[in-house]
């Protein structure tokens, strides 16, 4: 119970991130809402942003398997990513596979499947 209230606060706590960083763009702080996603990766999913700028996505699949993230903490994750895409062509092609991933994380691993996520995985398969 204990544990399942820490996530719950940490994924409210990324949300409130979340919010914030699409506030910063739409007032066309970029380089600021940059920053705080990059702080965000490492610091709430110890996700190098090395890996995740890899044009090669075996990194991330490495660094998703061995993370062993919660799913409730992969949700989120696919979050963050999925508001990533539409910012420019290179940036999709480099989002896209990564957020794919994680959705099948979620379904084959957590056994987790939203119907948001499947709409999303048909969206990002443009990207694909």
């Amino acid at each position: 119970m204990y544990r399942r209230d820490l996530i719950t606060a940490e994924i409210q706590k990324l949300a409130q991130v979340l919010a914030r960083i699409m506030g910063l763009k739409l007032e066309g702080k970029l380089e600021e809402a940059e920053q705080i996603f990059e702080e965000t990766m490492r610091g709430s999913f110890f996700l190098p942003i090395e890996i995740l700028e890899d044009k090669n996505a075996l990194p991330f699949e490495e660094w998703l398997i061995n993370s062993d993230l919660p799913s409730e903490k992969l949700d989120s994750l696919s979050e963050f990513l999925y508001y990533e895409l539409g910012v420019s062509n290179e940036r999709n092609a480099i989002i896209a596979p990564k957020l794919n991933l994680i959705y099948n994380e979620l379904a084959d691993k957590h056994k987790i499947v939203h119907l948001v996520n499947m709409h999303r995985q048909k969206i990002i398969q443009q990207y694909l």
